[in-house]
């Protein structure tokens, strides 16, 4: 699995509510039409005033790939630029195997994360 992860900052909580209204029917439709997309949310922070959180899921390289490739990402691109106010995208690419549940009947699943230490 391949996880991107972002920051976006904004120069109010207007601009960031904005770009949020204006990027919701890209990110429905990048989940609906895309291979690959397991998830794909760009979401107000609930902490910082004038930042979204960017949380994106993909099966494989291949799929992320070519989203870079649809119209949905150009689309995204396009609207986050004329929402107004965009500062800045802090952006990370992460590569994960699914370990199962965090948690189980007992608990947190320490034991499916112990070898990371």
């Amino acid at each position: 699995m391949i996880i991107v992860t972002a920051t976006l900052s904004f120069e109010t909580e207007a601009d960031r509510d904005r770009a949020v209204l204006a990027t919701s029917v890209i990110q429905q439709a990048t989940r609906q039409e895309e291979a690959g997309c397991v998830a794909y949310c760009f979401a107000a922070d609930p902490a910082e005033p004038t930042h979204i959180q960017v949380y994106e899921l993909w099966t494989d390289a291949d799929s992320l790939r070519a989203h870079f490739e649809h119209p949905n990402y150009t689309a995204m691109v396009a609207a986050l630029q004329t929402s107004g106010g965009l500062l800045n995208s802090e952006n990370r690419l992460w590569a994960a195997d699914d370990r199962g549940p965090v948690y189980d009947d007992a608990g947190f699943r320490l034991s499916a994360v112990a070898d990371l230490r």
